[in-house]
């Protein structure tokens, strides 16, 4: 006897794709060495600079560009309270926690537009 269409075994579902790798800081290091005609360790040593170059200006103003990639701002995440909350249709306590400034990062325009 066989079974209806609704009650028939499912099909094995297809793996998904894997994922795409990104570029990690040597990789990117060796793309501009290249394009430059720089050593890698120089480009490397570039990036770092610039790295703590934004920690230190998001520190201080609160704002950092970096011309046709991305803008970083920060923003102050306000406290929340402690009490009852529903998570998933059950009630949960929550501890109250502080208000703390986070850093955000919005992409150019023009990057948004590529994708």
């Amino acid at each position: 006897m066989a079974l209806p269409k609704s009650r028939a075994p499912m099909k094995a579902m297809k793996g998904s794709k894997k994922a795409v790798k990104h570029m990690g800081k040597a990789a990117i290091a060796a793309a501009i060495a290249e394009e430059h005609a720089l050593k890698k360790g120089v480009c490397s040593k570039i990036m770092n600079s610039l790295a703590a170059l934004a920690a230190t200006e998001i520190k201080k103003t609160g704002k950092f560009v970096i011309p046709g990639v991305t803008r970083l701002q920060t923003r102050v995440k306000p406290a929340t309270q402690a009490g009852k909350r529903e998570i998933f249709g059950k009630e949960v306590m929550v501890k109250a926690k502080p208000a703390k400034t986070i850093v955000k990062a919005y992409p150019v325009a023009a990057i948004k537009k590529s994708i």
